[in-house]
């Protein structure tokens, strides 16, 4: 890791500009091949495979290549002046976690997820899901008014969800699923994401 990436500080969504937004993209896979279980294990070490590397490349610049570890830290290349590094904050079995941290152009988090569908039998569900703002304002009106690095962003995680559905096998249950709701519309959402 370079010095300049060195200590960089957590960049939280108390700490950004503009309204509070909880985004999230799913999909559903009937008869996958894989477990969730297995599926994350996947992700975990090979996360650079699922993202669109001309829209967000990911490079990990703290931790071991072969596993995923809470306080590791990847700097993501993404498409535009939107460059910037995240870290783990959580990781188990169905789960892991980034914080953005300074420097991001969003302040907040992002967890990634894999289950059994709660009603479909045989069927996997995967789901991104950020709660974030927008680093400052600048970055909020490109985001929000301009809307280029909204477009950017729900490509990627598009294409994420499409490459999870490919890599498990199985049968794509509908549409790739894209909810975004900001705390106009809850107004008492939690940084954490929900509700009070």
């Amino acid at each position: 890791m370079d010095s300049e990436n060195m200590g960089k500080s957590v960049q939280a969504a108390s700490t950004g500009s503009g309204r509070l937004t909880e985004r999230r993209y799913w999909v559903d896979v009937q008869r996958p091949q894989c477990s969730p279980q297995d599926l994350i294990e996947y992700i975990k070490t090979h996360i650079e495979e699922f993202s669109p590397s001309l829209l967000a490349d990911f490079e990990k610049v703290k931790g071991r290549d072969n596993r995923l570890s809470q306080d590791d830290e990847f700097h993501i290349k993404i498409l535009g002046p939107w460059n910037g590094m995240v870290r783990v904050t959580e990781v188990d079995a169905n789960t892991f976690e980034f914080i953005t941290l300074e420097g991001h152009p969003e302040a907040g988090r992002i967890r990634f997820s894999a289950t059994p569908h709660p009603d479909l039998p045989d069927t996997l569900h995967f789901e991104i899901h950020s709660v974030a703002r927008s680093r400052d304002g600048l970055v909020a009106f490109m985001y929000d008014t301009v809307g280029i690095g909204k477009k950017v962003q729900e490509q990627v995680w598009r294409t994420f969800c499409q490459r999870v559905s490919e890599h498990c096998g199985g049968e794509q249950f509908g549409d790739i699923q894209v909810r975004t709701v900001t705390e106009e519309d809850v107004p008492d959402m939690k940084e954490s994401g929900g509700t009070q």
